[in-house]
């Protein structure tokens, strides 16, 4: 089945522009636009796309909060969103992620990686534009959080130490499969695992995590011994 995709951007020209980029790859549908957050939030409560892809400024209420929104801590059933600007060091970007959104991209990322995201989005995956990832680590990892972050139920694996910094770089399950040599399932099993140990609720929380507790700087894990 097509991944069904809601596009919102306050500017026509950009939110006409990537449906078009969208609608054109194979098993992708473009099924609402909208103008603006408050739209936004309608049109997909409205719609229940598979992917929403948000613009962070728009006039209103903006793209953080229409995350916050449809995909926030609160909301029973969220949805995946991605968030897309111009802007690769907007302090919005951490708050976008914070709010529940899966991946984040700039407006040049290109189509390719456009694509990417959404699919991996749908999939549950999250994808993080690389240019951004290691600015965005090193910007929080000093910062740290305004609360103590939470502490694991259980001590991390060396593994799961290793998959713990994949999932920050904005690795996908099957990139972290070849890095770290096992099957795509292990990873899912690891994965299931991290967020069981860090109540978190999908991999971006996870990431987000590993830089907060300072595991995780400019992409690079505490090393240690890998085991399954």
């Amino acid at each position: 089945m097509s991944i069904r995709v809601v596009v919102a951007d306050d500017q026509e020209i950009v939110r006409t522009g990537l449906a078009m980029i969208l609608d054109a790859q194979p098993g992708i549908d473009v099924v609402g636009q909208a103008a603006d957050g408050a739209e936004a939030v309608a049109l997909a409560r409205r719609l229940r796309p598979d992917v929403c892809l948000f613009d962070i400024r728009m006039p209103g209420v903006d793209g953080i909060e229409a995350t916050r929104a449809l995909a926030g801590p609160d909301v029973e059933v969220p949805l995946a969103v991605v968030v897309i600007t111009v802007f690769d060091l907007d302090d919005h970007v951490y708050a976008a992620l914070r709010a529940g959104a899966r991946g984040f991209l700039l407006k040049d990322a290109g189509a390719d990686l456009l694509t990417q995201a959404v699919r991996a989005a749908a999939r549950g995956d999250a994808l993080i534009a690389p240019s951004v990832t290691a600015r965005l680590l090193d910007a929080f990892a000093d910062s740290g959080p305004a609360a103590p972050p939470v502490q694991p139920v259980e001590p991390l694996t060396g593994r799961e130490e290793q998959i713990l910094a994949a999932v920050a770089r904005g690795r996908t399950n099957g990139e972290i499969a070849d890095e770290c040599h096992i099957s795509l399932s292990t990873v899912k099993t690891h994965i299931a695992s991290l967020m069981a140990k860090l109540g978190a609720r999908n991999r971006v929380e996870i990431a987000i995590w590993a830089y907060e507790t300072k595991r995780v700087r400019n992409g690079v894990g505490r090393e240690g011994t890998a085991r399954g």
